[in-house]
């Protein structure tokens, strides 16, 4: 017959005390989950009886979070690679037991994104989220501090004061990064063109405003085009860069904040001025990708999908778990992005 398994062979297989083994199977704190899951995998490969047991005790130890993501456009591909990152990633978060609940959002609207807040607010524990700044925002936002639901401002800051956070590179840093960029390599005189995805989106202002700085200070006699808003949509995008390659025939370079370069890069080809225009985007896609490699793109200044994951669960851990909240500026970094190591 098969000997017995015991509470010894277990704390000698996952390298614990006995004792360790005993809170586990019992549910007593403190036994963090790292080693909770030692002590459950060890009873397992051992083929424990009470292994079953052990893992009800062990989803006690630790508490389950909801961790709700609100997304824009769910065709674009950034959104959806981070979206697949949060689902595959959340799990192995070690304070929590949590699991990810996604929606994406197809449009700008203030009430669209008010109501996807006040819904993922009624499922979700906490919430990270991409949105227009916008009083109905703020409201929602407001509400959901007021259910003990923390909100996190995800890749474009918000101006409410009930958010818990904000999860997003320094826009003004990268536009500055692309003003300089603009000045130091565009060096053949003509006009400068902006494409903004909303003026709504403070993260887009940031940018346009780090771009346009830096471009007063080493390019001062520049022919700087006024913005052009193009709704943060690759169609529209794609009729804004039509419109103002016909408005500027000696455009020598294009500063994009936001989405949609598919739409950019289609006029630029159609139109045979993609090898003439030093275009800057903040995307990064197989789009981009493309563009860099037949040199449509100069340079994309980007949000790295692991980051960006990383840091979104990481920040929503510690709220989450107990640890000492306050405003929680979470800060990326950027990715820059040339021809030479897309």
């Amino acid at each position: 017959m098969r000997r017995k398994v015991t509470l010894q062979d277990i704390a000698r297989k996952a390298d614990v005390g006995i004792a360790t083994v005993d809170r586990v199977l019992n549910g007593r704190a403190p036994v963090t989950k790292a080693t909770a899951d030692r002590v459950l995998s060890a009873a397992r490969e051992l083929g424990y009886h009470g292994q079953g047991a052990m893992q009800r005790r062990v989803e006690q130890l630790v508490p389950h979070r909801r961790l709700g993501f609100i997304l824009q456009k769910k065709n674009k591909w950034f959104y959806q690679a981070l979206a697949d990152g949060v689902v595959r990633s959340a799990p192995d978060l070690k304070k929590i037991r949590a699991t990810a609940e996604i929606r994406f959002v197809e449009s700008l609207s203030p009430d669209d994104l008010a109501e996807a807040l006040l819904a993922m607010a009624d499922k979700a524990d906490a919430i990270a989220f991409v949105s227009i700044d916008h009083p109905k925002v703020h409201a929602a936002i407001q509400q959901c501090k007021k259910r003990a639901v923390p909100v996190f401002s995800l890749l474009s800051p918000l101006s409410s004061p009930d958010l818990a956070g904000y999860i997003g590179i320094d826009g003004r840093k990268a536009g500055r990064t692309a003003g300089w960029a603009m000045a130091r390599f565009s060096k053949q005189v003509g006009e400068i063109g902006i494409l903004v995805g909303s003026h709504r989106y403070l993260g887009h202002e940031a940018l346009e405003a780090g771009f346009r700085s830096a471009l007063r200070e080493y390019a001062p006699d520049v022919g700087l085009r006024d913005s052009l808003v193009y709704l943060d949509d690759a169609a529209v995008a794609y009729e804004a860069t039509l419109e103002l390659l016909a408005a500027a025939p000696d455009l020598k370079g294009l500063y994009h904040c936001g989405g949609g370069v598919r739409g950019v890069l289609k006029a630029l080809r159609e139109t045979k001025r993609n090898e003439e225009v030093f275009y800057i985007c903040h995307e990064k896609s197989p789009h981009v990708d493309e563009g860099l490699l037949d040199g449509s793109v100069d340079l994309s200044i980007a949000n790295p999908v692991e980051s960006t994951v990383a840091r979104s669960l990481a920040v929503m851990e510690r709220v989450l778990s107990g640890k000492p909240a306050g405003f929680l500026n979470e800060i990326i970094d950027f990715q820059l992005i040339t021809p030479e190591n897309v």
